[in-house]
């Protein structure tokens, strides 16, 4: 009996695993890339002249403490109710674009601020904005 050597045979790289490798990478890059747009745009912007007087239109401060009571622009109320504070607003003879800056207390009530734009609805101003604090200052 002869035995032949037998030929090497060539190596072959499987490529079916290399495949599924990629495609889970590829799955994985699509579902956590965010794609942001930057756009750039040749602009020439206005030089303003810091002494002209801005055009803001009139703000009244509503503020709100956590036990509910009230003072309109740094002006204590007595009274803790809707008429009450659209009456201290009305004293302020607020324009149509006036702004009512309603400042609350983080420990108020919904209700006392829902007090308080019931008293601007009643009076007809509806630019109404709430003061907030950034996060860091606490």
């Amino acid at each position: 009996m002869k035995f032949r050597p037998r030929q090497p045979e060539e190596p072959q790289i499987d490529l079916v695993p290399f495949i599924d490798v990629l495609l889970v990478i590829l799955i994985f890059l699509m579902l956590t890339t965010t794609y942001n747009r930057f756009t750039e745009l040749q602009l020439t912007l206005p030089v303003a002249n810091a002494d002209a007087a801005r055009d803001r239109p009139k703000e009244i401060v509503v503020a709100v403490a956590a036990d509910g009571r009230y003072a309109v622009d740094h002006k204590p109320l007595s009274a803790r109710s809707a008429e009450a504070v659209a009456d201290a607003l009305r004293a302020t003879q607020p324009a149509p674009d006036t702004v009512l800056i309603i400042s609350a207390d983080a420990a108020a009530t919904h209700q006392a601020v829902v007090t308080a734009m019931e008293a601007a609805r009643r009076l007809g101003l509806t630019r109404i904005t709430f003061a907030a604090q950034t996060g860091a200052a606490r």
